[in-house]
C-alpha cells in the first residue's frame, strides 16, 4: 500500500468490530505454515544420522532457511506497503510446498540447503502481508488481533515435532511428501483471505490519511534499536531449544528421540500458550510493561535450567516458552505505533531480523556445540534474557498522542 494507506482500517474495524472470522483464517494459515516448519527443524536428527551430519552443518539448514526469509522479508514488506499483492499470500506457500517436495526427495546436504532456502522464500512472503491483514481486521485491538495471529504459528510450531515423531520419524525422509496436502490446503485458504485483502484495500483508498509519528525521529530510531536487541535475546535463545533441545535432552539425560520430541512438544505447546495473553494485555496496561515481564522475567528460569535434572528441565522449559513467548506481539504492535503507516516494511523487518537472529544463533550455536559440547551451549543462553534490562530505554506511547490503546 501507498504508506498513507498502510495503517487505514476497513469500515468494520473503524467502527470498532474485529473480524474474528478474517482472524481465524489467517491464524489458520499461519498454522499450517508454522507447522510445515517446525516439522522440518524437528528431523534434524533424522537427517543428521542419514547424511552424517556436524552439528555446524545441521546449524547451516537453518541458517539458510532464516537468512533467506530474514534477507527477503523487508524488502517485501516494504514493496507491498506501496503496491499491495493481495494474492502473494497464496505464490508464497507455493514456494513452501516446492521446498517441502524437495526436501522429501533430497540425496545430499546441498540439495537439503536449497530446499530450506525454497521453504525460506516462503516465509518471507507470508509474514508481512499475513501481519497486515490481521491488524486491518483488528478493530483497533492490535496487540488482540497480532496474539490471535501469532499463536496460530505457535500451536503449529508446537504440532509440528509430534507429527514428526509420530509420522516422519518411524516412516523416513520421503514421508515429508505426504505434507503436502497441508500446503495445498493453505494455498486455498490464503487464497480466500487474498479476496478479502482485495476488497479492503479498494474501500480504504478513499479514507486514506497521512499518519503521523508520535515521537521525533531520534526517539524513534533509538527505541527501534532497543525493540532489534530485544528480539536478539529471544530468538538467540529460541534457536537454542528449536534447533538442539532433543540433543541435549538426547545427551544430558539419555532419552530417545521420540520422548525427546515430546519435551520439544511441550515447550512449543507452552509458546503456543503465552502467546495468547501477550497482545491483549499490551492493549490494556501497555506494551512496554508487558516486555519487561517477558524477556527480563524469564531470566531466573533460563539461569537455573541448565543445573537441573530431567523432571525440572521439563518443567522450567514450560515455564520458559510460557513467558517468553508474549514478547514478539508486544514488540511487534510497538514498533507499528512508532512507525505509523509502514505496517508491511515494520512487520518484514522485524520477522526478517527475528528469522535471521534464529538462523544466525543456529549456526553459531552448532559450532559451540561442536567445541564445547550441548551442555556449555545452554549454560551461555541462559544469560540472553538479562538483555531485557534494555527496556527502561523505551518510551511509553500509552502517553503519546498516536499510540494505540485498543
Amino acid at each position: 500500500m501507498q504508506g498513507s494507506t498502510a495503517s487505514p482500517m476497513p469500515a468494520s474495524a473503524q467502527a470498532g468490530r474485529t473480524g474474528f472470522g478474517v482472524l481465524g483464517a489467517i491464524s489458520f494459515a499461519h498454522f499450517l505454515n508454522d507447522m510445515i516448519q517446525s516439522l522440518i527443524l524437528a528431523i534434524y536428527p533424522l537427517f543428521k544420522n542419514a547424511f552424517a551430519l556436524s552439528f555446524a552443518q545441521i546449524g547451516l539448514i537453518t541458517l539458510t532457511y532464516q537468512l533467506t526469509a530474514s534477507l527477503l522479508q523487508p524488502a517485501i514488506g516494504l514493496y507491498t506497503d506501496r503496491r499491495p499483492q493481495p494474492y502473494s499470500l497464496a505464490l508464497g506457500m507455493g514456494f513452501t510446498l516446492a521446498g517441502l517436495l524437495l526436501m522429501a526427495v533430497a540425496p545430499s546436504f546441498g540439495v537439503l540447503l536449497l530446499a530450506s532456502a525454497l521453504v525460506g522464500t516462503g516465509s518471507s512472503i507470508f509474514h508481512p502481508e499475513s501481519s497486515r491483514i490481521a491488524r486491518m481486521a483488528s478493530g483497533g485491538r492490535h496487540g488482540l488481533a497480532q496474539s490471535l495471529f501469532q499463536v496460530g504459528g505457535n500451536a503449529g510450531s508446537a504440532v509440528g515435532p509430534l507429527l514428526a515423531a509420530l509420522i516422519v520419524i518411524p516412516h523416513g525422509q520421503r514421508s515429508l511428501a505426504w505434507f503436502s496436502v497441508v500446503a495445498l490446503l493453505a494455498i486455498g485458504v490464503l487464497w480466500q483471505i487474498g479476496g478479502w485483502y482485495r476488497r479492503q484495500h479498494r474501500a480504504s483508498k478513499a479514507r486514506a490519511s497521512v499518519p503521523v509519528s508520535p515521537l521525533p525521529r531520534s526517539r524513534v530510531m533509538r527505541a527501534m534499536a532497543v525493540l532489534m536487541l530485544l528480539v536478539f535475546s529471544k530468538y538467540f535463545y529460541l534457536a537454542s531449544i528449536m534447533s538442539y533441545f532433543t540433543f541435549y535432552l538426547i545427551e544430558r539425560f539419555g532419552l530417545t528421540v521420540a520422548a525427546a520430541q515430546v519435551h520439544l512438544f511441550a515447550f512449543l505447546f507452552a509458546v503456543a500458550a503465552g502467546t495468547v495473553l501477550g497482545g491483549p494485555i499490551g492493549d490494556r496496561i501497555g506494551r512496554k510493561r508487558v516486555i519487561w515481564f517477558s524477556i527480563l522475567g524469564v531470566a531466573p528460569f533460563t539461569l537455573a535450567m541448565p543445573h537441573v535434572g530431567l523432571a525440572w528441565t521439563g518443567v522450567l522449559s514450560v515455564v520458559i516458552g510460557f513467558v517468553l513467548a508474549s514478547a514478539f506481539s508486544a514488540i511487534l504492535v510497538y514498533a507499528q505505533e512508532l512507525v505509523p503507516g509502514k505496517v508491511g516494511a515494520v512487520s518484514g523487518l522485524f520477522f526478517g531480523f527475528a528469522f535471521g537472529m534464529g538462523g544466525i544463533g543456529a549456526a553459531v550455536l552448532g559450532r559451540l556445540a561442536d567445541a564445547h559440547g550441548i551442555v556449555y551451549v545452554y549454560q551461555l543462553c541462559a544469560w540472553l534474557p538479562l538483555l531485557g534490562l534494555l527496556t527502561v530505554l523505551l518510551p511509553d506511547l500509552r502517553a503519546a498522542p498516536a499510540a494505540g490503546r485498543g
